[in-house]
């Protein structure tokens, strides 16, 4: 039997911290930017945290000596950048990426995987549901993702690498050897400088060299992760994207153009956050027993609360509904919202959620098919086909 298509992709930031400085800031925008510590006049000792593609025509990289950075560069703009700011966005990135796929194995603060199988079907192709992810970061955040798609991590890691900045690489399983082979072995995730020293020695330069060189020798000499290696260079990457089901969750945000004490109007939007996860959940095939409402004010001071009920759900107004008494504990005639986030965690098949001694499950089933009749007609008639008035 063949096995199913897995569709991993590897989303990369570019330039993360250089470029969150330069979209700030936009005199800095074209210049080089260099985030570390302070070159002192090119005597400092610390060493380059990330530079601007504008730094690295000047042949300067991350890890690089600060001081040498300078004496290449005296003219770049040095910053000591903040940790906490870029933290920040990699979490409104996360949340980006939740809105796609509860299957993410961050793997930094500014690259991820992600398993789409299961999922890309809901925005038409892969390759669609890619360029919907790029455009969509660009939008939320101002700020430029690469991405690799192709049937293993390995695979979809080098992909994301190779047209930077914005770059989208796809590798077709029927490709992936000819992908593969030619590129030097240094791309294997995994292979460092001591591997690529000890391969160069006995002639292995390519990919594809090391493939076609016998499986035992390569064990011999690299010892247990010899046989690993030569597997990824032969394409064999069983490696799941590794998902913590605490965290696995599904989630919708909403900044307000203008901060607000209107209730009616926060009410409203917390519907319709809730009425997207919902209809999300749904289609993903998941109900949920963790429901958390985020909530920021003017100050940019954040709230989460959350909520564990006792049985799972994919239903609009119990989202709603528990977000709702949330908002309540909160006085915001005192201070405006910024924005409103609704959030769906701990995660189970909808499938193996049936309560057969539950005395509402006929009421329960009936409410699910209204809900995928709203479902559908908001598929082919848009969002603003229909609303939700206590389903």
């Amino acid at each position: 039997m063949p096995h199913a298509q897995k569709y991993i992709i590897h989303v990369d930031m570019d330039a993360f911290f250089t470029s969150v400085e330069q979209r700030d800031n936009p005199a800095l925008r074209g210049k080089p930017v260099i985030v570390g510590s302070d070159p002192k006049g090119g005597k400092g000792r610390g060493v380059v945290a990330a530079c601007s593609y504008e730094a690295r025509a000047f042949g300067i990289h991350s890890a690089m000596p600060i001081s040498i950075a300078y004496k290449k560069c005296p003219q770049a703009v040095f910053l000591r950048g903040s940790m906490q700011k870029y933290a920040r966005e990699s979490d409104k990135i996360l949340d980006i990426l939740e809105k796609f796929t509860p299957d993410i194995e961050p793997i930094s603060i500014d690259e991820a995987f992600m398993d789409i199988s299961g999922s890309y079907r809901v925005f038409g192709t892969p390759a669609e549901m890619c360029r919907k992810i790029k455009n969509t970061v660009k939008r939320e955040t101002g700020l430029m993702a690469s991405i690799g798609l192709a049937p293993n991590k390995m695979t979809a890691k080098i992909a994301s690498d190779l047209n930077k900045p914005d770059g989208f690489v796809t590798v077709h399983e029927k490709d992936l050897l000819n992908f593969l082979h030619p590129m030097p072995v240094s791309k294997i995730w995994g292979v460092g400088a001591k591997t690529k020293e000890a391969l160069t020695a006995v002639g292995i330069r390519t990919i594809g060299d090391l493939a076609s060189y016998d499986r035992a020798k390569i064990t011999e000499l690299l010892g247990k992760n010899g046989s690993h290696i030569w597997e990824l260079a032969n394409g064999i990457d069983i490696r799941d994207v590794k998902t913590d089901g605490t965290t696995r969750s599904v989630s919708n945000e909403h900044t307000f153009e203008e901060d607000t004490k209107n209730a009616d109007l926060i009410k409203n939007t917390l519907m319709s956050l809730s009425e997207k996860v919902s209809r999300r959940l749904r289609k993903y095939g998941f109900k949920c027993k963790t429901i958390t409402l985020k909530i920021r004010f003017s100050d940019f001071s954040t709230f989460t609360r959350a909520v564990t009920i006792d049985h799972p759900t994919n239903f609009i107004a119990d989202l709603y509904e528990n977000c709702l008494r949330h908002v309540e504990n909160f006085d915001i005639h005192k201070k405006s919202v910024r924005l409103l986030g609704v959030r769906a965690s701990n995660l189970s098949d909808s499938l193996w959620e049936t309560d057969l001694f539950d005395g509402n499950t006929d009421r329960s089933k009936k409410k699910e098919e209204l809900h995928k009749t709203l479902d559908r007609i908001k598929d082919k008639f848009g969002d603003g086909a229909i609303g939700f008035r206590g389903v």
